[in-house]
């Protein structure tokens, strides 16, 4: 982070507190304990180094394997992940690989040390559809499987759907709404999460004077984080907004069993009963 940044909050995995933490410590998470799905395979993989050294790294660094074992573990990995041929691949560059063979070495990379967390950072939106049902379906049963814990950022709200328990949107660098997933979406409570749901997509709408329906969007635009107003982050794009709203941020209110939302005007929006 800069030398100017301030850091605040607490982040903890197994009781254990990474706000703070030196440089020396989270090396010895990150690879670890904590495995990382990058967005861009292309950008994450190093093009100077093979695969298998790249998928090997970690067991040596983390677990003091020797080049000949990390190599065979490696291999097993690629194998693991389904990597087609890995056999024959393992020596190749990142640049021989489609880009779901690049996601598939990154996961095995991530998977290689048995990580206790799992983050995966948009890790199918470089990817064809397809080949995006296929990698959403290999982390969850690899998570399935090693009973890891699964830390996933996305705007596509049907993966969301499809791979958490629990979600948390996110505006601004605030969370506007917490829940189980299926509460969530059963009950949209606060107007950004309202608002992505209906800019969703969807195959089939019907047709307007013989015409496909237009892309709901949601007006105006997101707020600076360098200079984010006082109130609640979402004020100057929301239809519901009061004079309230801009004063202070408001606090989580209860909506549902375990379901929380950033809103004073949860009433008008319809999300309490």
């Amino acid at each position: 982070l800069p030398s100017g940044a301030e850091v605040s909050g607490s982040i903890r995995l197994n009781g254990q507190e990474l706000v703070g933490a030196g440089e020396a410590a989270m090396c010895a998470l990150r690879g670890d304990r904590i495995g990382m799905v990058f967005q861009e395979p292309m950008t994450a993989l190093n093009p100077l180094h093979t695969i298998g050294d790249q998928v090997a790294e970690p067991l040596r660094l983390h677990r003091g394997m020797g080049r000949a074992k990390a190599r065979a573990e490696a291999l097993r990995l690629l194998d693991r992940v389904r990597l087609p041929q890995a056999a024959q691949r393992v020596d190749a560059y990142p640049h021989q690989l489609s880009g779901g063979q690049r996601q598939r070495v990154t996961i095995a990379m991530a998977l290689s040390c048995g990580p206790d967390l799992l983050i995966a950072d948009e890790p199918t939106t470089a990817l064809d559809v397809t080949i995006q049902g296929e990698i959403l379906d290999l982390i969850h049963e690899l998570v399935a499987d090693s009973g890891m814990a699964l830390l996933m950022i996305s705007h596509d709200l049907g993966v969301m759907a499809r791979m958490v328990t629990r979600l948390l949107v996110m505006y601004g660098g605030s969370v506007v709404e917490s829940g189980p997933t299926a509460e969530v979406f059963a009950h949209l409570a606060h107007p950004y999460t309202r608002g992505l749901f209906a800019a969703r997509p969807r195959l089939g709408a019907p047709r307007v004077n013989g015409r496909k329906p237009r892309l709901t969007t949601i007006p105006g635009r997101v707020p600076e984080l360098v200079d984010m107003p006082a109130g609640c982050p979402f004020a100057d794009r929301c239809a519901w907004v009061v004079g309230a709203c801009r004063a202070v941020l408001p606090a989580a209110v209860e909506v549902g069993p375990a379901h929380e939302a950033r809103c004073i005007r949860l009433d008008a929006v319809g999300a309490l009963s």
